[in-house]
């Protein structure tokens, strides 16, 4: 098996003085005292999907224009477009109202030519965002493409997490994330779970993933899963009970099939004493 370390990747001189002077300008305008984050989030799409128009409220306002274009210029201001989690009833409203405009900004800015499938920029973009989004966020967040959070308010995250394109994180119910956790592609994360008798009764239980946990390919955990230390929940796995630490998890519901080589001995103890348990009568 092949040792394959990333690589640091580069842009021209002049590229990364542009972008650092504009995450700049975006980072000033967050941290401002009194700051309208209504109206930065508007102010930054459009500039970066209509480059070169001016003066926003004039084109809303121009009858001249499709309807259709008006409509698309005014979604770009987070007070004229409505986000799921604003129809859960458990939503606390004054504190989404906060967050929602970045909220908003995040997924936009993905979805732009700008966002896409910049990595170099997309990045940074999520890294400054994410504190005022989330309840904690370590140092060095990496958080790719098209990532999904539920209420945002709710999601704590360690140091050195890296989460891939397209995982959902629902931290309606609470979520942790502990220091250098791992989330790959399409991975699915849930703080709340919905009763099979009826949907509209809804139970949240905080989810945890601790530190140096790896969630892998298409894997789902559940609603109130501890995931231990240094754990891994295989690809397209569906974690519906804890996770021991060290243990590698597989299947549909998942269970633990191996130990890490690198398990500190009560991690085999563990294991030990759970073979045992199963093999009472």
């Amino acid at each position: 098996m092949a040792f394959l370390p990333l690589k640091t990747v580069g842009l021209p001189e002049t590229s990364e003085r542009l972008l650092d002077g504009w995450l700049e300008q975006v980072e000033h305008r967050l941290a401002a005292p009194g700051a309208d984050w209504n109206r930065l989030a508007r102010d930054v799409m459009f500039e970066i999907w209509y480059p070169g128009l001016t003066d926003y409220d004039a084109l809303v306002a121009d009858p001249a224009l499709p309807l259709g274009t008006r409509a698309a210029l005014l979604s770009l201001d987070p007070a004229n477009v409505t986000l799921e989690p604003e129809y859960y009833a458990d939503v606390d409203a004054e504190r989404y109202a906060r967050v929602k405009p970045l909220h908003w900004l995040w997924q936009s800015f993905d979805r732009s030519p700008l966002g896409g499938g910049n990595v170099h920029l997309g990045v940074r973009f999520r890294r400054l965002l994410a504190p005022h989004l989330f309840a904690r966020v370590g140092r060095n967040f990496k958080c790719f493409q098209f990532v999904e959070f539920s209420f945002g308010y709710n999601l704590d995250v360690g140091d050195d997490c890296v989460v891939h394109r397209h995982v959902l994180l629902d931290d309606r119910g609470g979520l942790t994330l502990g220091n250098r956790v791992s989330i790959s592609d399409y991975a699915n994360i849930y703080s709340h779970t919905h009763s099979i008798v009826d949907q509209k009764d809804v139970t949240n239980a905080r989810t945890v993933l601790e530190d140096d946990v790896r969630i892998t390919y298409h894997a789902t955990v559940l609603a109130g899963v501890r995931v231990g230390r240094n754990a891994m929940v295989g690809a397209g796995a569906v974690a519906t009970k804890n996770v021991r630490p060290f243990h590698v998890n597989v299947g549909i519901p998942a269970k633990s099939i191996r130990i890490k080589p690198n398990a500190p001995p009560e991690a085999h103890v563990a294991e030990r004493i759970a073979h045992s348990h199963a093999a009472e009568p």
